[in-house]
């Protein structure tokens, strides 16, 4: 310990007394070192740090989803584990507490708090039975609903408040921190399980299920026992479902299952950042290798005086740690405000992302990496001002030589660094072609002029037909005698709203060919008559709703171009039947649409559902129980701005109906942005630290031919003596950073070739190894490099020959 303070205050005092070189490595370790603490600060909070619940490890999640009934029965039947389920995005007007408000709720089982091990901060949470039709006239208020609606007051829990015209009474308020499933949820309502209704019990809301291990059971006997469970519930549904569905069910962690859509996401950002320290260290490696040329004589006379090669190495390790503590402890300031960042630029649905923060885990880390990078760097130089032959350096005439070993490695060095540029540069290329070709897209409709809103009676209205009607008629009605207004429609399901609606059907003398999907399930849109027009969706044959379809009859459908093929490829689609289950009567297809992406910019629907069905707004489009849909949202195609849009809506709204919210005003633009935010978010990231290596690695090239023309001053000197053009010198020069630039772009490329295959799930149109992106990195990256040879070139050129040998 003695000699380590020793020499801990020995390093001190050296980077005092070379205050450019330490202020120099310390930023460029604080780059690398913050960048790669931040994101190792998200990949803590959102993959491990514990389920903030009692004993989450024994907390698992079913990978299937099931409907009510199917969960009714494995709640009866599972013996391995306690199991609930949720069904999230749903949607309450909470009325008679102020404006009519639009709230994001959660359907939940009675039993998800008890099995997630969750307690009300204030009341208590439901009991066994309370899921059950008829007696789920309850809700748990969210800590920020409660505060910002109720105005923190304890005396709600108890009493009653209307949701969706329904009075519902209140058993509690959860904590702050409690965010399940998502930051979104304001509130947790009864599933309502009713088994007289076979619509609702298994055709609709297809759920996750939770569950906590009982004592004694293991994770082998829950996968063991699911799927023998799956083996024979679907003998229970009323409609043969396909053999695919939840065919490879099985059991897994909770938190390995809540975070599966963003860990590849999260391991390609820490890997670039990795990529981003290690050019850091080459840099701070190559200063160090340059710094210890000119340590030569200390390092000799500490040899002659008896110090050892390891005492040596101990000795400029030692520097190199604390050099890198010092920027590992400036990283941390960077990470701080870089965690902000990060929250700001990831998309707002990432799973835990309000747990993101320093904590112990990150500062151990941040120590670590510290060190460890203090020894990556320092090995080097270590190595070689070790390896100092003793007499060389105390002579006066040993000055001159050419490349020695120490160049070498910096020319090595070197080449690592714009290698692993390349390869995050490529990486970088291949994400931002991806995302252009996202955002060329054709959606299927157009959006300009468009701006879209939620209108959304309460379901009580809404259950009188006649009355629900009549209400969207005379505001479709109002909003397009409106000024400005060119058009007006509503439509259940707006695309890449966010939003599904989705129905098994059967289709008239239809055999699947695999024979499976007897009742394959359809993306189910109710929409006005002016929709597709409204929306500029074309008609590629047939026609499109009459207003007197409204009322029912005669019972119609139109479909999408990809269900025509699926399902009567070589047929004219126009005069099928179609029938949704639960339906007596046949619909007739009376119309063809272009293929709209409603689900994202990469499909039209989800890989589950085979068809997209188009229905009127009628009496008979129904979802659960033979009702007009109550939540819909309107477009307007007008040439206003958002603020006048919303105002004159919540106008004639409130003129309908005072108790029904208008909500999400925004325009289609806005959603087409919102739908690309997972990859630009990913995008922007990337191309930030690629832009980061790339500045690194052209510092860490003109660092080395700084270097190189400084210790070859005096040959260049005699080659200008001896005739040598000025061109000469400076070709000898690039050759020089063109040789282990060129090698160092080959070894990125080919880096590149096997990493990028990694991000395949993030692109979209373009493959891993798409040649432009490699011909064009690889010419950038050429000519990048050549310009950061060409300042010390032009410095080899103007040496004067009398001058570097009168010094030399």
């Amino acid at each position: 310990m003695e000699t380590l303070l020793q020499d801990i205050r020995y390093g001190l005092r050296i980077l005092w007394k070379s205050p450019g070189f330490t202020v120099v490595a310390v930023l460029t370790l604080a780059l690398g070192i913050g960048a790669n603490t931040a994101i190792f600060s998200l990949v803590n909070g959102i993959l491990l740090v514990p389920l903030p619940y009692s004993n989450p490890q024994q907390l698992v999640s079913v990978t299937g989803t099931y409907p009510r009934g199917g969960f009714v029965a494995m709640r009866q039947q599972v013996r391995t584990m306690d199991v609930a389920t949720y069904a999230e995005g749903h949607e309450f007007n909470l009325t008679g507490v102020g404006e009519p408000v639009r709230l994001t709720g959660t359907l939940v089982s009675a039993e998800l708090f008890s099995v997630l091990g969750a307690r009300p901060a204030l009341g208590r949470a439901f009991y066994p039975g309370e899921d059950a039709a008829g007696q789920d006239n309850y809700v748990i208020l969210s800590h920020s609903l409660w505060q910002q609606r109720f105005g923190s007051d304890p005396s709600i829990v108890g009493r009653a408040i209307e949701i969706e015209g329904m009075s519902r009474q209140v058993l509690g308020i959860m904590p702050t921190e409690f965010r399940f499933p998502s930051a979104k949820t304001q509130m947790w309502v009864p599933l309502h399980i009713d088994p007289s209704n076979a619509i609702s019990s298994w055709a609709t809301d297809y759920m996750p299920v939770v569950g906590r291990l009982r004592g004694g059971s293991t994770l082998d006997q829950a996968r063991a026992e699911i799927q023998m469970f799956q083996s024979h519930v679907g003998e229970l549904f009323p409609f043969r479902m396909p053999k695919e569905w939840n065919a490879e069910v099985s059991v897994v962690p909770l938190q390995s299952n809540m975070v599966t859509d963003v860990r590849t996401r999260l391991f390609m950002l820490l890997g670039a950042v990795v990529l981003i320290l290690l050019i850091a260290c080459v840099n701070v490696a190559n200063l160090m290798l340059s710094r210890a040329a000119t340590r030569e004589k200390e390092i000799s006379i500490r040899s002659a005086l008896g110090a050892g090669r390891n005492r040596i190495a101990r000795q400029l390790l030692t520097e190199s740690v604390v050099l890198a503590s010092l920027g590992g402890l400036l990283g941390l300031a960077f990470a701080a405000a870089g965690i902000s960042l990060l929250k700001f630029a990831m998309p707002a649905n990432t799973p835990r992302l309000m747990d993101v923060h320093l904590d112990w885990r990150v500062l151990a880390f941040t120590l670590g990496l510290s060190v460890l990078t203090g020894l990556i760097f320092g090995l080097a130089p270590a190595f070689q001002s070790s390896r100092t032959v003793l007499a060389e350096p105390l002579k006066s005439g040993g000055r001159g030589a050419t490349l020695s070993v120490s160049q070498r490695l910096r020319s090595s060095l070197a080449t690592a660094e714009v290698g692993f540029a390349a390869l995050l540069i490529i990486a970088a290329g291949l994400l931002i072609r991806s995302f252009w070709a996202l955002t060329h897209v054709n959606p299927g409709f157009q959006a300009e002029h468009i701006i879209t809103a939620r209108i959304t009676p309460n379901e009580s209205f809404c259950s009188d037909t006649e009355r629900c009607l009549t209400f969207y008629r005379s505001l479709l009605d109002q909003v397009q005698a409106s000024p400005g207004v060119s058009g007006a429609a509503v439509v259940n399901t707006l695309p890449l709203g966010g939003r599904v609606a989705k129905r098994s059907v059967s289709i008239e003398n239809f055999v699947s060919p695999t024979g499976g999907m007897v009742s394959p399930l359809f993306w189910m849109n109710t929409v006005s008559p002016e929709y597709f027009h409204v929306m500029n969706v074309p008609l590629l044959s047939g026609r499109s709703f009459s207003t007197a379809e409204m009322s029912g009859n005669p019972p119609v459908a139109i479909v999408n171009a990809e269900t025509a093929r699926r399902f009567w490829l070589g047929q004219d689609a126009i005069g099928k039947h179609i029938r949704l289950l639960g339906e007596m009567n046949w619909r007739t297809v009376v119309g063809i649409t272009a293929d709209v992406r409603a689900f994202n910019l990469q499909r039209t629907i989800p890989d589950y559902m085979r068809g997209t069905l188009y229905l009127p707004l009628s009496s008979t489009s129904t979802l659960e129980d033979r009702r007009v849909p109550s939540e819909m949202t309107i477009a307007v195609r007008t040439n206003s701005d958002e603020s006048q849009t919303g105002a004159m809506l919540q106008r004639i709204v409130a003129g309908l109906n005072h108790d029904v919210p208008v909500s999400e005003v925004r325009t289609m633009n806005a959603v087409l942005s919102e739908a690309v935010s997972t990859p630009a978010s990913t995008t922007s990231l990337f191309v930030t630290f690629a832009g980061l290596a790339l500045v690194l690695g052209m510092v860490g090239i003109y660092g080395v031919l700084a270097f190189l023309v400084s210790k070859r001053t005096r040959e260049i000197g005699i080659r200008i003596a001896l005739g040598a053009q000025r061109s000469d010198v400076m070709w000898l020069v690039l050759k020089e950073g063109a040789k282990f630039a060129a090698v160092g772009i080959a070894l990125g490329l080919a880096g590149a070739f096997v990493v990028t295959r990694w991000l395949s799930s993030e692109l979209y149109g373009v493959s891993p190894s798409d040649p432009l992106t490699y011909g064009g990195v690889a010419l950038v990256m050429g000519l990048i490099s050549m310009l950061a040879c060409y300042v010390p070139a032009r410095r080899a050129m103007r040496v004067d020959p009398l001058i570097a040998l009168r010094y030399e």
